[in-house]
């Protein structure tokens, strides 16, 4: 603005002597100058006022609160969502939710698929296949019987390794039950002593079949520390679970399958160890399922540290209907169990 002033001042004749510029070019460079001022100082107003007005709008706006384990940002930077083979026709997952009743029909203390009579269990089963179906309307349920077949013993038995393997009675009884209920059966082995590598073949007459998938519990898994079950946690190595996802697509492709679902539990760092080492195939769905019982913030924080930090394909949560709520807490919901990053696939109940 001064710089204006100082130029229409400094005019010269064109002799090259100074003078005097007449009334109306002295009214005009007025005018000239008035008209930039305003002009100026307007626009700087106005600029003054939209950065005003943003800087509080951004202040005003309420920051987004995430619990532990519910941050979108945080699972992307550990790397979600996954980059997975595309889904194989048949496949449950992604488009599909599973829940899951999980325990073994010979006894009440090891989840809801035996605490209750058959009827009884499968009528509860509804309820709460119901209730996640319209808690995420978007994603049909997949409701599911997942029977504990090999059972880890905190004796040796006559072989010394520490597992009883059901009767294929009992895993025929529970199979017609999952059929009745339109449910698909997972089969669960606690290893013990034993290898999953002998264990896993005894199965291929009832995982032959298209809506039989299968569970692995690291915790029960104790041959390298010689431990009995119950007395420590066990674990798994990527190898196994790669062996295991092996096994799972060769009988896809034996028997023109659709895809398995491969469920790993898990609730501690070393449960699974070198996760980054784990194959994703195709004919095998892994999800990665948060095993753990606690208060709500003790489960997601598992989540958390143990599902979301090391991203493998699916991911899934259990509730205990008895040992989360114990101590006076409430069962995670549905709503408050959607609100996790990812959100689980796979629902299991115990």
């Amino acid at each position: 603005m001064t710089i204006a002033v100082l130029v229409f001042a400094a005019c010269t004749g064109s002799n090259g002597i100074d003078r005097e510029p007449g009334k109306v070019q002295k009214e005009a460079a007025l005018k000239a100058s008035e008209a930039a001022f305003a002009a100026t100082t307007t626009a700087t107003r106005k600029a003054a006022a939209f950065a005003a007005q943003t800087s509080a709008a951004r202040k005003s706006a309420p920051k987004v609160k995430h619990n532990t384990g519910e941050s979108p940002e945080y699972a992307k930077q550990c790397g979600w969502p996954v980059k997975c083979p595309a889904p194989l026709p048949g496949s449950i997952l992604p488009s599909r939710r599973i829940v899951a009743y999980y325990g073994n029909p010979l006894s009440k203390k090891m989840g809801a698929l035996g605490e209750f009579p058959k009827d009884d269990m499968l009528r509860r089963l509804k309820v709460e296949v119901a209730r996640w179906q319209k808690a995420d309307p978007a994603t049909p349920v997949q409701p599911a019987l997942h029977l504990i077949a090999v059972v880890a013993q905190g004796a040796p038995g006559n072989d010394g390794k520490y597992r009883m393997v059901m009767p294929d009675k009992i895993i025929n009884q529970v199979y017609g039950w999952a059929k009745e209920a339109g449910a698909v059966m997972f089969i669960d082995i606690q290893s013990g002593h034993d290898d999953i590598r002998s264990l896993l073949p005894r199965f291929e007459w009832i995982l032959k079949n298209p809506d039989v998938h299968l569970g692995i519990d690291p915790e029960f898994n104790l041959i390298k520390s010689g431990k009995k079950p119950g007395t420590k946690i066990g674990t798994y190595d990527a190898a196994d679970i790669n062996y295991v996802s092996g096994y799972l697509k060769g009988l896809v492709k034996k028997y023109n399958l659709p895809p398995k679902v491969f469920a790993v539990h898990r609730f501690t760092r070393n449960g699974v160890t070198n996760s980054k080492n784990i194959v994703l195939r195709p004919e095998v769905q892994i999800v990665m399922h948060m095993d753990g019982w606690g208060a709500p913030w003790l489960k997601r924080n598992s989540y958390k540290e143990y599902v979301v930090a090391e991203p493998v394909q699916y991911t899934g949560f259990k509730l205990f209907y008895h040992n989360d709520t114990k101590k006076g807490d409430p069962l995670l919901t549905p709503h408050e169990v959607l609100k996790l990053d990812p959100k689980p696939l796979y629902i299991q109940y115990q």
